[in-house]
Parts: structure tokens; C-alpha cells; sequence
């Protein structure tokens, strides 16, 4: 596995804090990686330093720069809506072929490829193309990041549904803590994991306690 997309069963689950673990694990074993988050929204292009791209680019141990921000986030967008709506907005629009021959460019042989998409798997990107649309462009391997919320069961199963129903490999899913929790997160990774056959999930704590990197096959 030299890329992987990680999505969500929907906006604010944790994709940026387990984007930047995986990131950690990876070059603390020694191996190269890097990571991209190519569309953003709600971006404060006068306080760069509080968004995930900045996270990103400081868990790959990176100054946070203009250049380095056009490097892995160029599509970025002032408000924090879906991207068709910001897009719109400003009169702009998105090409998910562009979009996904930016993502291929990032990749390297010996490194592996992280990118982090925005919002949940069906967040809309054009007019008429999702989130999920673009994973299909790309075809890397899918990491599913959910959170622990009351609710998270049926989003998290509908999100598997429709990414496996295009063909998308799911290489695991992550469970999120969140900060309201009904049951344990254990209790909830449990749940998940009788309905899932034999895809990884893996259960990460509020304090980034985890090897989701070696769960889901990325390390050894």
C-alpha cells in the first residue's frame, strides 16, 4: 500500500488528528511519508497557523509557509461549508480529474502517500461529484475514520456501504473518540467490528494512544 485516502462518515470525526498519528507512526519507524489535504475549506489565509493543513505540515515536520501550504492544500477556501458552496462563493469551481492528477503527482515509490480528504465521503465538491467521486478517481485504499457519538453506528455503516459499493478497498476503519461518548469507545469499536467482517478497526483514545499504522497493515 503506497497511498491512502482517509475519509469519514462525516465532518469534524477526527480525520486531521489521525492524519497527523499516522504520519508520527510511520516516520518514527524509520519510513518516509507524506501527507496531503488537497481541498480545504474554511481556511484563514491570515492565520494559516490554526488549520489542519498547518497540523499536517507540522506532524511531517515542516515549516508552515505559503509555500509549503500550496504544496499540499491548493485548493483552499474561506468558508467553512462544503467546498461547492465556498467554491461557488467565490466564484470559483473544482475539477476532481485535476484534483486527483494532483494527488497521483504526490506520490513516490518509496513513500507512502496520505490524503486526507474533506468532510465526510459524500460531501459535495462540484456541482454534480462528491467526495467519493474523487476516492473513485484516485483508487487508493480507503481508511474510514468514525467517531464514538451517539448515532455513529448507522453513519458508520452507510459510509462503508456506499464506499464498498463503488469498489473501494477499506483498509480499516478508525474509531475517534468523541467527546460525548454513550458507551465506551471499546464497547463501540465491538459493535462496529461484528458488522465488518474482517476489516481492521481500530480504536483511538482522546490521548492518541493507538497503532493505527500496524493495525491496518501500513508498518510492521
Amino acid at each position: 500500500m503506497t497511498s491512502l485516502f482517509i475519509s469519514g462518515s462525516g465532518t469534524g470525526v477526527g480525520k486531521t488528528y489521525v492524519t497527523t498519528i499516522l504520519l508520527n507512526e510511520i516516520r518514527q519507524a524509520g519510513l518516509q511519508c507524506t501527507a496531503i489535504k488537497p481541498v480545504i475549506s474554511g481556511f484563514d489565509e491570515a492565520n494559516p497557523a490554526e488549520s489542519d493543513t498547518a497540523l499536517i505540515l507540522e506532524a511531517s515536520g515542516r515549516t508552515v509557509s505559503q509555500n509549503s501550504i500550496d504544496e499540499i492544500s491548493p485548493w483552499r477556501f474561506r468558508e467553512p461549508i462544503s467546498p461547492d458552496m465556498a467554491a461557488m462563493r467565490e466564484e470559483r469551481s473544482l475539477d476532481i480529474k485535476e484534483i486527483a492528477s494532483f494527488c497521483r503527482d504526490c506520490s513516490a515509490p518509496d513513500s507512502t502517500l496520505l490524503i486526507e480528504g474533506v468532510g465526510g465521503v459524500m460531501v459535495p465538491l462540484t456541482d454534480t461529484e462528491t467526495v467519493l467521486d474523487l476516492m473513485v478517481e484516485i483508487g487508493a485504499p480507503v481508511l474510514l475514520v468514525v467517531g464514538s457519538y451517539l448515532g455513529t453506528l448507522s453513519h458508520t455503516f452507510t459510509a462503508l456501504k456506499t464506499v464498498e459499493g463503488c469498489g473501494l478497498v477499506v483498509a480499516g476503519i478508525v474509531v475517534s473518540e468523541s467527546l460525548e461518548n454513550p458507551v465506551s469507545l471499546s464497547e463501540t469499536a465491538a459493535a462496529i467490528l461484528r458488522f465488518v467482517g474482517a476489516i481492521p478497526v481500530v480504536p483511538v483514545p482522546r490521548d492518541g494512544s493507538s497503532a493505527i499504522a500496524k493495525d491496518i497493515g501500513l508498518i510492521k
